[in-house]
């Protein structure tokens, strides 16, 4: 089962960088979305400073619901989530498995460009570390939430502004709180809750999306 577990990881990280390079696509978006807030408020330094993170966040959030649906679209059109559903291993963990190859090819690329984008935005030097360290721990959620959506809208043709309405509102946590993780670190205030909540927000993801997302995978089926 390992090994099928693997497979399916090693797949879907190949094809999201291949095929049509998806991960670039996600990656190129994150920088222009970035980009234009500078272009649009101005280069008041101060300005920048004070919404650096938010933009940041605000923009990897929507660079992972832009690739939401190849998690498993491509896998139902050309049958291999039957494959999958009749499979040895639980689909519970081919969900896990398809959630990582996700982050891998999505997340982790925006959090290797984020320095750069971080000095565009004038961000203190102080926030880098924390934002990643926020981002390394929250962006997983980000993967875990969107199994759902793409689960849910798996059959149907053109699903993609619903697969967004589905998803948008249960990412309003882990934004408030990485950005409040951020700002906490910063200023140095005493305590750290904001970062223990974003980090129990993902585990809780991790416990209860692969059950929710496999179960609408075998509605889809049936």
């Amino acid at each position: 089962m390992k090994n099928i577990f693997f497979a399916i990881f090693k797949r879907d990280v190949h094809i999201g960088w291949s095929q049509g390079s998806t991960s670039s696509m996600v990656v190129a978006f994150f920088i222009i979305v970035v980009t234009l807030f500078p272009l649009g408020i101005g280069p008041e330094q101060n300005m920048l400073a004070r919404i650096a993170v938010g933009v940041i966040w605000v923009a990897a959030l929507l660079a992972c619901l832009l690739s939401l649906d190849r998690i498993f679209q491509a896998d139902f059109e050309d049958g291999s989530l039957d494959q999958y559903a009749l499979s040895p291993l639980p689909l519970e963990l081919i969900v896990l498995a398809k959630a990582l190859a996700h982050w891998v090819t999505t997340s982790v690329p925006l959090i290797i460009i984020t320095p750069l984008l971080g000095i565009l935005m004038n961000m203190d030097d102080d926030a880098f570390m924390p934002l990643i360290y926020t981002m390394l721990i929250g962006t997983p959620a980000l993967s875990l939430i969107g199994t759902i959506g793409s689960s849910l809208t798996v059959s149907l043709r053109r699903g993609g502004v619903l697969l967004s309405l589905l998803i948008l509102p249960l990412y309003v946590p882990v934004l408030i709180f990485g950005v409040m993780s951020v700002d906490t670190l910063i200023l140095d205030m005493g305590g750290n809750a904001p970062f223990l909540f974003l980090g129990a927000f993902t585990l809780f993801s991790l416990a209860i999306t692969p059950w929710a997302s496999a179960a609408a995978i075998r509605l889809a089926l049936d």
